[in-house]
């Protein structure tokens, strides 16, 4: 049956994400409850990032394709890859919360990459950094700090919008590979990091010394993080094998939280962004 969605808030699961988000209409055939693709085809991707201004406009990181974006809620993609190297995978996307035009792609193997133009033109942003990155987290207040997560380098911090990095890895174990950041919105200078086989960590000083935070976890490998906006000491981690736990108190204390979870490898978990959802009319999915 032909439907016409208009929605207020939009939970978004790891890469399964139902974005209809676009300025013209379009109209989509789709029951409640069924998940409709919007691409892109053919390329492996391993994230997803939704301008917070203009939610129409969607970056995908990819395997071997580099950033594809698209203006139209996924109705068209084309790779925005000038001054990248895509012969490495872009494991992260970050958009700057106050300018979305400037966005951070971290690559495994060539660090980040800076755009100031929406995915136009990139230009490395790597000087202190390890050349790993697994995740990137952003100020939410002063989104000119940014945090990365790297494989076997630990943490490392900008405060220049990327143009200089330095670790930041007191209290973390030697050679830490981390998964995940998570950044308090409501107090920025509290972080939490995932890591590959040593658990979950948290700094209550933008990154100055961090402290394991592992009580009641029953796995080490905490590869997904997920900070509630509204009660931030609440948190989700999600275990690579024992599923997903729940803390109340900041990390002080974790619960299983697994009833009706079918795959106890979770990687990533939910991220919630407000946007306004339009009426849609085409949902066909291409790659220029």
């Amino acid at each position: 049956m032909q439907r016409k969605v208009t929605l207020g808030k939009v939970l978004l699961i790891g890469l399964l994400v139902l974005v209809m988000s676009i300025v013209q209409p379009y109209t989509v055939s789709a029951g409640t409850g069924v998940w409709i693709s919007i691409g892109p085809e053919g390329t492996q991707i391993y994230t997803l990032a939704i301008d917070p201004a203009t939610p129409a406009t969607l970056y995908t990181g990819t395997e071997g394709s580099g950033v594809l974006k698209s203006t139209n809620g996924g109705g068209n993609w084309s790779a925005v890859n000038t001054g990248l190297n895509i012969d490495h995978a872009v494991r992260v996307l970050a958009i700057d919360p106050v300018t979305p035009t400037i966005l951070y792609a971290g690559t495994w193997g060539d660090g980040v990459f800076k755009s100031t133009d929406g995915g136009g033109n990139w230009s490395a942003a790597n000087t202190g950094l390890f050349s790993g990155v697994w995740d990137l987290a952003i100020d939410p207040v002063t989104p000119t700090i940014l945090y990365a997560g790297t494989y076997g380098g630990g943490v490392f911090k900008s405060t220049d919008g990327g143009e200089n990095w330095g670790a930041v890895n007191t209290g973390l174990p030697d050679y830490p590979s981390v998964e995940v950041l998570a950044v308090d919105p409501v107090t920025p200078t509290i972080l939490y990091a995932g890591t590959k086989s040593d658990g979950a960590f948290k700094s209550t000083n933008g990154g100055g010394n961090w402290s394991m935070i592992n009580t009641g976890l029953t796995n080490t490998e905490v590869s997904a993080l997920a900070v509630d906006p509204v009660t931030p000491t609440i948190l989700y981690a999600g275990t690579w094998g024992d599923g997903v736990f729940k803390s109340t108190d900041g990390g002080g204390n974790w619960s299983a939280f697994n009833t009706g979870l079918i795959d106890n490898a979770v990687y990533p978990l939910a991220k919630f962004i407000w946007v306004q959802l339009l009426p849609v009319t085409n949902a066909s999915s291409n790659i220029r």
